[in-house]
């Protein structure tokens, strides 16, 4: 009886560890990326060469601080793939799964400096360097590959709102000062253009979030 116990545990261990792992060279579910210029994600397809990127939105310059003490631009990420979200150190709910999900993606891509992440805190008036370093040290954040940033508030919401548009998808817009919550994250290409959303605490979406960088590391 004891054997067959342990069989199971066996078997539920090796379903639990397949249904958790990530396949980094599964294709993307189309052949080129679309482009997302504005808050309802309608998705541009446009071919490489046309024109018309030239206008898209971008996402503009930002000055923060890592948990290094560094500041941290668009220069950090200068031809550099990026995925960025929005968290908090003390999130007792979506936070940690989002952390998880975001260290699948940075062990998947460890050795490729030309990916790189970008986590901003939305309690900047709590998340100190300090604190921000203390949580990459537990989550095992590598230091020049996943930066988590802080500094002004509304710098910050600025960029989540209109720069990134994590929560604008929602329908509607939010005031200024109310507190931005979002499970999202985004790609962003080496010449600043939105290429992707996905929802952070779905492994699915995670795994196609990495299909999609493979499919714009070969643009």
């Amino acid at each position: 009886m004891k054997s067959l116990h342990l069989l199971w545990i066996s078997v539920g261990l090796s379903f639990f560890l397949s249904a958790c792992s990530i396949d980094a060279t599964k294709k993307s579910r189309v052949d080129r990326l679309p482009y997302y210029a504005e808050a309802s994600f309608t998705p541009l397809w446009l071919s490489q060469g046309d024109a018309a990127i030239d206008s898209l939105h971008t996402v503009s310059d930002f000055s923060f601080i890592n948990q290094d003490g560094d500041r941290i631009s668009q220069k950090t990420f200068k031809d550099k793939i990026y995925v960025t979200d929005f968290f908090f150190t003390t999130c007792p709910g979506i936070c940690p799964k989002m952390t998880n999900n975001m260290a699948l993606l940075q062990d998947t891509f460890k050795t490729d400096d030309r990916i790189a992440f970008l986590s901003h805190s939305v309690t900047p008036g709590i998340d100190s360097v300090s604190i921000l370093k203390a949580y990459a040290e537990t989550h095992g954040i590598i230091s020049g590959k996943w930066h988590l940033v802080t500094g002004d508030q509304s710098d910050i919401y600025e960029m989540g709102r209109r720069q990134y548009f994590v929560e604008e998808d929602m329908g509607y817009d939010r005031d200024a000062d109310e507190f931005l919550h979002t499970e999202n994250f985004i790609l962003v290409d080496k010449n600043k253009h939105i290429r992707g959303i996905y929802n952070g605490l779905n492994l699915s979406s995670i795994r196609h979030l990495i299909s999609d960088i493979n499919l714009l590391l070969r643009e």
